[in-house]
């Protein structure tokens, strides 16, 4: 319950520039359904809806935005990330760490930021402008630079997820750690590039 709620808020917390959210639907339950297909059609095709809806919603929410999702949508997107990828795992669809690295962009930048924030003992209710891809705003990026950036990432893990998902047990353990590195590099990145 406490990763549901997690997921279904940071979620929200990451709706914060034109296309960010909309692209990892598209990409995130775009995997998901992709791994369902052979056997689970009926979570594939909830999720390939999702993604049909969340390509029409595109069309008015790239930089720049015509349309914005606000709370209505990125908490029920969040809702439904974790909740499908929970029963995509209790339904041996997929391994746990699955749905996990799919919405890794997601995940990693809001929890670390999170963390970051208890760390320094701000009040981590308030409004704030820290995370990675504000940072990356903040540094002089345009919004359409870091969205295809963004998405560029998303597909990398998701595609990584995929075809790692039915590897063994060193493969997979080997391409998380690859991607851990990655987040790690990213980070350090954009601390020095902020600084």
């Amino acid at each position: 319950m406490l990763a549901l709620a997690w997921m279904t808020n940071l979620y929200n917390f990451m709706d914060g520039t034109d296309g960010l959210a909309g692209g990892m639907a598209v990409i995130g339950f775009g995997a998901y359904g992709l791994a369902a297909w052979a056997n689970a059609p009926a979570l594939s095709m909830t999720c390939m809806a999702i993604v049909g809806a969340a390509i029409g919603f595109l069309a008015f929410n790239f930089p720049p935005a015509k349309v914005f999702m606000g709370d209505a949508g990125s908490i029920p997107l969040g809702f439904l990330a974790g909740a499908l990828g929970i029963l995509g795992w209790r339904e041996g669809i997929w391994p746990v760490w699955f749905p996990i690295l799919v919405f890794s962009p997601f995940i990693v930048d809001a929890t670390v930021t999170l963390w970051r924030r208890l760390l320094r003992g701000e009040r981590v209710w308030q409004a704030h402008r820290q995370h990675c891809y504000q940072r990356l705003i903040l540094a002089g990026w345009s919004r359409r630079r870091l969205v295809l950036v963004a998405w560029a990432l998303m597909a990398a893990a998701a595609v990584t997820a995929l075809f790692a998902r039915s590897a063994s047990s060193a493969l997979q353990a080997g391409a998380l750690f690859v991607w851990l590195v990655i987040y790690m590099g990213a980070w350090m990145m954009i601390e020095r590039r902020h600084d």
